[in-house]
């Protein structure tokens, strides 16, 4: 029996993407987590794309055009949309229901931001026995007060290559790896 994996796209949302707040290479991580999408689909894993809701802060309000999803990714009516909280996706989103419902134990992770919420739900995801697959270059920051943005990726890159994981097991591949290990799968 094949492992059940799930992709997440964490905060892939407009209100993180504008000219003051410009991330790494924006239309690579687009294109790579559409490109992953499109495998998830084919080998009917599910894609969930995650939103930040603000909850009355003032800031990413549901509905509002913060909150919405970049128009350059390609959603389907299969994916499973969730709304998050907090920088970690699974705190009262319902996520781990949703993933236990649907027996998943490997994630591949992607999204905004490197630094916060991609790391936030890595460290969780783990906590949480899951097998852990972080897209080296599906996922993007901003400029930080003391890194560039690729400099932060890099770094958070390497840590995550290096933690202890708990019952799960954590890796770190770039998109092109993690297509011809699917595109093996698929087609052999």
């Amino acid at each position: 029996m094949k492992t059940k994996k799930a992709l997440l796209v964490i905060d892939m949302q407009k209100g993180s993407f504008t000219p003051i707040t410009p991330r790494f290479d924006t239309n690579g991580v687009v294109n790579r987590i559409n490109g992953l999408a499109d495998f998830f689909r084919k080998m009917d894993f599910p894609v969930f794309f995650i939103q930040h809701d603000g909850n009355a802060t003032g800031e990413f309000e549901k509905n509002s055009w913060e909150w919405e999803l970049l128009d350059e990714l390609n959603i389907k009516p299969t994916d499973i949309r969730l709304d998050k909280y907090a920088n970690d996706v699974f705190y009262k989103s319902g996520l781990q229901d949703k993933l236990l419902e649907l027996k998943t134990q490997e994630l591949l992770i992607t999204g905004c931001a490197t630094d916060f919420c991609v790391e936030s739900t890595i460290q969780s995801a783990l906590t949480k026995d899951y097998d852990v697959t972080v897209v080296a270059d599906g996922h993007t920051t901003g400029e930080r007060p003391h890194l560039s943005a690729e400099k932060v990726i890099e770094h958070y890159n390497w840590v995550w290559q290096n933690m202890i994981p708990t019952n799960g097991k954590i890796k770190v591949e770039n998109y092109a790896e993690i297509i011809k290990t699917f595109a093996n799968t698929v087609y052999n």
